[in-house]
């Protein structure tokens, strides 16, 4: 499955919004630097999806805001 996401860093709080069918919105307080955000919204897949971190895969958008993932379900 692959899930495309839209990545707000800096945030004041951690959250999801399902914007369409495997498009998300997801919002987080770290900041951009070293890789911080995409573990941070990893995480935050992972607990919305009920996945193991392990499954969830960036292929796509490691600097960028706009990011596209697969997950093995």
């Amino acid at each position: 499955m692959i899930v495309k996401v839209k990545v707000k860093p800096n945030a004041k709080k951690e959250e999801i919004k399902e914007l369409g069918k495997d498009y998300y919105e997801i919002r987080v307080t770290v900041v951009p630097e070293k890789g911080k955000a995409n573990k941070k919204v990893i995480e935050i897949l992972s607990k919305h999806l009920k996945v193991p971190k392990s499954r969830i895969k960036l292929i796509r958008g490691e600097t960028s805001r706009e990011k596209l993932f697969e997950i093995d379900m």
